[in-house]
């Protein structure tokens, strides 16, 4: 009995415990998650709906969102494509400068966009090391389109790769030695075997990739040279327009690319869960 009574005070305790810690990160999280991302709204609005549309539509807003979506296009496949192939060789293979490679895809995460930026000047801008010859060549890198997407190349090449490689060493690659023992060709195997196994961790890598070019900053001011309508994309425009005090506008086109954030959560949820459900049915025992 005397047992009995001492644990009910620790069990009431822990719950205790765990409802306090519950009650901070909660309020943590309103206060400086939530709580600005619903102002981000309210002072978009607070002009009315009016104000509001006419930001959107403005030409250099539109200018904006399709250079934000072409970048987007284009630097999304290239890593999905890289992403890929890094995982099936740090996977499938040995050889000799593999945790080079492997240090590589992360070094994204530990260089500071703004000087993953200035490297791709220092390189090819006028005065960098390949500006002459491009110049010769009339070939524009810096403060144009290309740039744009190099610099948010750079930033988001590990996202893609990172999400396959620790569930490719986790399956093993048994299901494609037997294909390929039963006659399928490499091609066969990866469409059929390898793709259906990591479809939902592509899917969500290219999901973060995709919601980290589109809001990329750092890299893509360095390089763009702020040109209105031809070189600022979503997040330098609102920069332009906030720096130019036309808050409702800044805050309607930052509303956007809230939305979009809402919209990668909502997915990314869904995909953990889908995810999540299938990796446990595919990990091999022991594991």
């Amino acid at each position: 009995m005397a047992a009995v009574i001492a644990v009910a005070p620790s069990n009431r305790a822990r719950r205790l415990v765990h409802g306090l810690l519950i009650a901070a990160a909660l309020g943590f999280l309103a206060l400086f998650l939530l709580l600005p991302l619903a102002a981000v709204f309210v002072e978009a609005l607070r002009k009315g709906i009016g104000t509001y549309v006419a930001a959107v539509v403005h030409p250099e807003a539109i200018a904006a969102i399709e250079l934000t979506l072409l970048v987007a296009a284009i630097a999304v496949p290239l890593n999905t494509v890289f992403g890929v192939a890094a995982a099936w060789a740090m996977t499938r293979f040995e050889f000799r400068g593999k945790a080079l490679l492997g240090a590589l895809i992360d070094l994204p995460f530990s260089v500071s966009p703004v000087v993953s930026g200035l490297i791709y000047v220092l390189l090819f801008g006028a005065q960098g090391w390949f500006g002459p010859w491009l110049q010769e060549h009339d070939i524009k890198l810096i403060f144009a389109v290309p740039g744009l997407v190099l610099a948010t190349i750079f930033v988001t090449l590990p996202f893609v790769a990172r999400e396959l490689i620790p569930l490719m060493q986790s399956q093993g690659s048994d299901e494609e030695e037997a294909a390929r023992v039963l006659g399928a060709s490499g091609w066969q195997t990866f469409f059929r075997v390898t793709l259906p196994n990591i479809r939902w961790a592509l899917l969500y890598g290219v999901l973060l990739c995709n919601a980290r070019a589109m809001g990329e900053f750092g890299a893509v001011s360095v390089v763009s040279g702020h040109i209105r309508g031809l070189t600022n994309t979503m997040p330098l425009h609102v920069e332009i327009l906030y720096n130019d005090y036309q808050y409702a506008g800044a805050f309607a086109v930052a509303s956007l690319l809230a939305l979009l954030a809402l919209v990668t959560l909502g997915l990314k949820t869904y995909l953990e869960w889908r995810y999540g459900a299938e990796l446990a049915a595919r990990a091999p025992r022991g594991h």
